[in-house]
Order: structure tokens, then sequence, then C-alpha cells
């Protein structure tokens, strides 16, 4: 529960110095002890259920505002972090029982088995990769710039090896041992170090000027519109005051993710009256919007992100890849519906997955911008947005109402951060009832609405730096240094065997 402290918005990342070194300590006490392979998994279990059950409560707050999902809140507070905790429980289980004499062996196994349940939990099944360890350094921005070499789940790595080393200084069976404890104390520095050299490099970089502006939107629209009669012309009128079009200047409006209730992708053209003084040809409109097609006789629904000329023809759309579980989607739904459930963010059925995600250009005349769309959650995947860098901006749309005034959209919002620094691109996001931004590569936040505010910030322009080696290679960086690891762990255990 302790460890919770060190996430965002609290960022205490010292007390896993404390925290996660007293864990490792039990486990190893308990192995001199005992070899119960169920107690081991159980003590991993309460150690994840303390951690998850403290920052991910705020999963609950989206079933309050239906009232055929209030039953499953006590259900939801116990249910989700007990399951995400098996993981750490496996943590244990595995550390038991391939751990070594040697304490630096064990602490490296340790630190490789938490690494990589840690990047299976991120994808296996849907996948949720939420709350590793590592964004508890992300109010550290100098020292998260070596995430844009190796990765979030690189990094992820090597902070539980930092928040665990000191339990090797406290076991050392000899010197050596304490030097592999300042080895992570040392690294550390050289990741800051490298940071400061990198945001030097970045700052000198060329700044390309823009001929339009993007103009990112930020709204405090409460959910009501979805489950009352919330006249939808009222919404986009609220949003265009927002949005302070000027007929004069060339802009792209982002408006948040599923901001308007009861209207489809293709329906938005009955509302251009409201558009039509505010928007000229020097105008284009990027929004989340549902959108819907027929295959088979039957009916799909998406959760897209669609562009708009001023006429609100349709110029370009990309529908979610990864859709959350009971919001997007109802699993077993043949079965569960039958209970009275439904997916929460949509009346009908549940939302459908996209094919693939492709780079979509934005083509004016000569005016070229190339952007990654991410709708809400996707944000939360290192590694897995993007196979080729060759585009200029990533663009996140959200609604994080759900969530109310809780950490939740808090936490989102710091997935941004990494997803900037992993590729080495600018990333604008447009939020309702969440933190509207404009995050450089380096992980700055350059200009922001925040959380509970309504209004825009323009981006006109971005500095042109190289693709990122993780955005080239990805999480075969992370691979790499799980082989590292195990070549280090052979190492230590060849040296041990040589002594006696």
């Amino acid at each position: 529960m302790v460890t919770s402290l060190s996430l965002p918005p609290y960022n205490f990342f010292l007390v896993n110095f404390i925290t996660f070194t007293l864990f490792f300590l039990f486990l190893v006490k308990k192995s001199n002890q005992h070899k119960n392979i169920k107690l081991f998994f159980t003590y991993g279990w309460f150690f994840g259920f303390g951690y998850f059950a403290t920052n991910l409560y705020w999963i609950s707050i989206s079933l309050t505002f239906d009232q055929n999902f209030t039953f499953l809140i006590p259900l939801t507070t116990i249910l989700i972090p007990a399951f995400i905790s098996i993981f750490y429980g496996l943590v244990s289980c595995f550390f038991i029982l391939l751990k070594q004499k040697r304490i630096t062996s064990s602490f490296l196994i340790f630190s490789v088995i938490f690494g990589i349940l840690e990047f299976i939990r991120g994808s296996i099944f849907t996948g949720f990769p939420w709350n590793l360890i590592v964004y508890s350094f992300s109010s550290q921005l100098e020292i998260l710039g070596i995430i844009s070499i190796i990765g979030t789940y690189g990094f992820n790595l090597f902070c539980i090896s930092l928040f665990t080393s000191p339990a090797v200084f406290i076991l050392r069976d000899t010197k050596k041992d304490i030097a592999v404890s300042i080895f992570f104390l040392i690294t550390i520095l050289f990741f800051y170090f490298y940071g400061l050299s990198y945001k030097q490099k970045f700052d000198l970089a060329e700044k390309n000027d823009y001929e339009y502006k993007i103009r990112i939107i930020g709204s405090n629209i409460g959910l009501e519109r979805f489950y009352q009669n919330v006249d939808s012309s009222q919404v986009i009128q609220d949003l265009i005051k927002i949005s302070n079009p000027d007929l004069e200047k060339k802009i792209i409006f982002i408006w948040p993710e599923g901001i308007l209730p009861g209207i489809y992708q293709e329906e938005l053209k009955e509302f251009n009256w409201l558009f039509e003084k505010k928007f000229n040809e020097n105008h284009l409109l990027l929004i989340g919007i549902n959108s819907q097609s027929e295959s088979n006789g039957s009916k799909n629904y998406y959760n897209s992100i669609t562009i708009y000329d001023n006429q609100l023809n349709i110029l370009d759309s990309y529908n979610k890849i990864n859709l959350v579980p009971f919001g997007e989607f109802l699993p077993f739904e043949n079965i569960l519906r039958g209970s009275g459930l439904r997916s929460l963010t949509n009346n009908y059925q549940s939302f459908s997955s996209g094919d693939q995600r492709d780079i979509i250009e934005i083509k004016r005349l000569n005016f070229i911008l190339k952007i990654l769309p991410l709708i809400c959650y996707e944000i939360i995947y290192s590694g897995k947005l993007f196979n080729n860098p060759n585009f200029d901006l990533i663009i996140n749309i959200s609604e994080d109402g759900w969530f109310g005034k809780s950490i939740g959209p808090k936490q989102h919002f710091v997935h941004s951060i990494f997803r900037a620094i992993e590729s080495g691109k600018y990333l604008v996001r447009s939020a309702n009832n969440g933190i509207a931004a404009i995050v450089n590569p380096l992980g700055e936040i350059e200009q922001s609405v925040n959380f509970g505010q309504s209004g825009y910030i323009d981006l006109e322009g971005s500095r042109i730096i190289q693709p990122t080696l993780f955005s080239i290679y990805g999480n075969k960086i992370f691979g790499l240094l799980i082989l590292l690891y195990i070549f280090l762990i052979f190492s230590f255990n060849k040296i041990k065997n040589e002594q006696s």
C-alpha cells in the first residue's frame, strides 16, 4: 500500500527503496525456512493486492454512472486488484524455484522474473500495463530520457533492480556484492546526465513551423450527456465556443473522444448549420466520434477518430483497436447480456475492434502532416503502437470523466509523457474531464489545459530530431536486457563455483 505513494500524482519514489527492499528481504528469509510454493504465491499476491487495491480503486467510479453496474462496485474494487496480483504471486513462486545461494544471483533472478512478468501483464489477453513501478519516475524527466533508448519495460526492469539493490548490501556475501549495489546507484546518475545531454541536443534542434496551427481542446462537459436527453447541438456550440475559431487563420481543431452524444460519424454533416459561419476552408476538424458499418446483415460499431473539412465531409478516419473490457466491449457478451449487462460506454452493443492502426496523412495543398492516432486507453501500450516511426505527431484523444476527480485521470495522462519520450515525437492530447496538453519528445509539458477546466492550446511547430533507438527496435531492446541479466546470473554463479 505504501508503494502506491510512489505513483502519480504523489511521486514519492524514494519509498520504493524501502518497500521493495523489505519485500525481497522477507522472501529471502522465508526461503531459508521453507519451500512451500503456495505460501510463496500468497506472499507475492498480498504485496500486489495492497499495491493495486490502493492505486486502482478509481476503476469502480466508472460503474456509478449506470444503475445496472452499481452491484459490481464492491466486486471490482476487490476482484481487479486480486486478478492483477496473480502476477506478483507468480514472481514469488518463480523466485523460490530459481533462487541461488549467492545473493547477487538471487537479486538478478528476482529482477528478471519481475520484469518479464510485468511485460506479460501488459501483453496477455488485452494487456493491462497500468502502474508499472517505472511510472514512479514520471516527474524525473532527465532520468526518463533513457527510455528513448531502452523503452518503458527496459527501464522498469532497471527500476526493480534499483529499488531492491539495498537488500544486496544488507545481505552481502563479499565486497563484490557491495559493488553491485553501488553500480545501480551510479547508473541512475549516468541516466540523469544522459538526459541532460539529450535535452541540450533537443534544444539546439531545428524548429519546423507548421502552416496550420494544431488547436487542442480541453473541455469539462459532464457525462450526463450519455444518460440524459442532452441536446447535441448545444454540446457542439459549447465546443465551437471553446475552440474560438478565427476565419483568417489556418487551424486544425482537435476535439476529445466521444464528445457528441447520439451522433454517428456520417450524421455530423446534419449539423453543418452550426459550423458554416464559424468554420471556413482554412479549418479542419479532428474529433472522436462513433461510427458504424454493416457486414453480413449485422451492424458493427466503432470508437473512431474522424477528420472533417469545414463542410463536414469525411477526409479520413481510424477505428480504435485496443478496446476497454466492460467499458467498450462486454466479454462473453451473448451470456452476460442475458443478465442485463452491456458495455458501459455504448447503449446498443459492444464496440468492434478496428483492423489496424495506420499513419494518417493530413494534406492541404503544400501542407502535409503525418499523425499517429490513439484513442484514450491505447496510450498505455509501450512498443506496440506503430511499426513505422515515419510520422510527425502523436494525437491522443480521451474521455476521462468516467473516473471522476480521482487519481485515475492523472495516472492516465502520465502515459502520454512516456510515449512521447519513447517515440521522440511531439504528442498532443485532447481530453474531456481530463488533462489536455502538448508534450514534447523530452516529456516536458509545453502547454496544458488543467483537469476540471475548459480551454484550448496551440501547437504551431515542432523541433526535428532523429528517430529514437526505441522507436526503431521497440521491445526487442527489452529482450536484449533480459539476456544481459541472464548472462550476469550465470557469470556470478561461475565465479561462486570457482571460489568454492
